[in-house]
């Protein structure tokens, strides 16, 4: 992280010094920036006078107190190993060898900015300055201000971080600043589902890609990322947080763990990762006879392109937004109450439909079945969305199934952020996008579904478990009664 920190300055036009008690990795940290340099060249997006000015200007330094000889030096950006005393014994240090106007910059992703400044002598100009990795070619940077951060300090860290190429956001010192506290239920509720055993791993990831627009699922990812960082995060939110249900460490993934299984980097995860091992493969339903015709009763929102995809001829009349097939069964979308409670209630076989994020270009969804009703009744569901060229997968009845209960949960942690001030509503979503590259960001998404749906599907949620995991943020509500938008209008990052 440090060299490619350093890339980026010495890029950016700066004289840039990097600072290593170990000569060797120090001198390695040179070596791998001038091999990226020579790849870029390669690859025509560095000329060799670019690359031989940015080499240039990378210095190297042995020793903190030859940072006395920097006397313009202005800013110093530590990106040693993510532990408190560790970063705090070297900023002690910092402020014995450096200008009293120097800015001290920290790179961490879940210290406490707040608690690192508290016993420095001039606490207001340390700003935590957060990186993602790899750190030439990621975009954001959380610019995080402790409570005696100076805000003059913190907004030269976000010009100074502009002026580099990236994309800055404003972040308050709290647990998870913004990305990692509010992408934790794109991991932990997809933990769940496998634990209860709606659904395989490879199925939940599909689902997720193809229903949700998510780029990766998350147990693919988790296995690119290690499965000890990913849980190390959760359990560091959980804990600071006063071992909030929201950010509960899952079963699986610990097992996972202390299995050893902590993915590519061991070649095993929730994925076999060895020459000649097939995974499981994505749960499909055969597809059945499409109906020729259907009674569409209400408002059937999300349901509606979907259907006018499969061409069949649709009966209009009132109702609470239900879709009639020939031979009896209710189709509707999830609102969060299981398949099996809705069958009860109208008395007919029930098959729920998850959420996409387009049902215009979706190809995969997921559907599940009351109890009690015959599996054969799939075969028309299947039928209908197969005319819509659209995979349908069937998971165990579940509230919420998979796509709208991982975003109606990563929404909830957005509004929670932006309830609690820890960024404004275009940070949190510019900060989503370009660090996880979710397809839209959390607040913008929320409206596009419907604040009063998202609420209505985290309310069924919690009556279903019972669990304060699921329990809605007050500003949703809020937004929910009034209907004003959760992210006002605001440039998407790549605008």
């Amino acid at each position: 992280m440090g060299s490619g920190i350093a890339e980026v300055i010495a890029t950016a036009g700066h004289i840039t010094y990097l600072v290593d008690q170990d000569h060797v990795r120090a001198a390695g940290a040179i070596a791998r920036i001038r091999e990226r340099l020579a790849h870029e060249v390669a690859r025509k997006r560095l000329s060799p006078t670019q690359e031989a000015e940015i080499a240039e200007r990378l210095r190297l330094l042995t020793d903190l107190a030859d940072l006395r000889r920097v006397p313009d030096c202005g800013l110093v950006l530590e990106a040693v190993a993510e532990d408190l005393a560790v970063k705090g014994q070297l900023l002690a240090e910092l402020e014995e060898v450096i200008q009293p106007s120097c800015i001290l910059a920290t790179n961490t992703s879940s210290l406490s900015v707040t608690e690192l400044a508290a016993p420095m002598l001039h606490g207001g100009r340390l700003v935590g300055m957060h990186f993602f990795n790899p750190a030439p070619a990621m975009r954001l940077v959380e610019v995080v201000s402790g409570l005696d951060t100076d805000p003059t300090v913190a907004q030269v860290a976000w010009s100074t971080a502009e002026q580099w190429g990236k994309t800055p956001v404003m972040v308050r010192s709290t647990p998870g600043f913004i990305v990692n506290r509010i992408a934790r239920p794109f991991y932990t509720e997809a933990f769940r589902l496998h634990e209860e055993q709606v659904s395989d791993p490879a199925t939940i990831d599909a689902l997720l890609r193809e229903g949700g627009g998510f780029r990766m699922g998350p147990f693919e990812l988790t296995d690119l990322i290690g499965q000890e960082v990913n849980q190390a995060v959760t359990l560091c939110l959980w804990s600071a947080y006063g071992f909030d249900a929201r950010y509960r460490p899952s079963p699986v993934q610990q097992d996972i763990v202390q299995a050893g299984w902590l993915g590519r980097k061991t070649g095993r995860g929730f994925y076999t990762y060895a020459e000649g091992v097939s995974n499981p493969a994505v749960g499909t339903l055969a597809p059945g006879k499409c109906p020729d015709h259907l009674t569409v009763r209400g408002d059937v929102g999300r349901l509606r392109p979907i259907l006018e995809r499969t061409g069949v001829a649709i009966e209009e009349t009132s109702g609470e937004g239900l879709v009639e097939l020939p031979n009896g069964t209710i189709l509707m979308t999830t609102n969060g109450q299981l398949a099996t409670s809705t069958a009860l209630r109208v008395r007919r076989p029930v098959v729920t439909v998850d959420y996409s994020l387009d049902p215009r270009t979706v190809t995969r969804t997921a559907v599940a079945l009351s109890d009690g009703a015959d599996p054969k009744l799939l075969d028309d569901v299947s039928g209908l969305f197969a005319a819509a060229d659209i995979a349908t997968t069937r998971i165990d009845d579940t509230p919420g199934l998979v796509v709208a209960r991982i975003v109606a949960l990563i929404v909830d942690q957005a509004a929670d952020a932006l309830w609690h001030g820890i960024a404004n509503a275009e940070d949190i979503d510019i900060a989503m996008q370009l660090a996880t590259n979710y397809p839209r960001g959390p607040l913008a998404w929320g409206d596009e579904m419907g604040v009063a749906q998202v609420v209505q599907l985290l309310d069924n949620l919690h009556a279903t478990y019972g669990d304060d995991r699921y329990r809605a943020c007050p500003l949703l509500r809020r937004h929910a009664l009034t209907g004003m938008p959760l992210a006002p209008d605001h440039p998407s990052p790549g605008a």
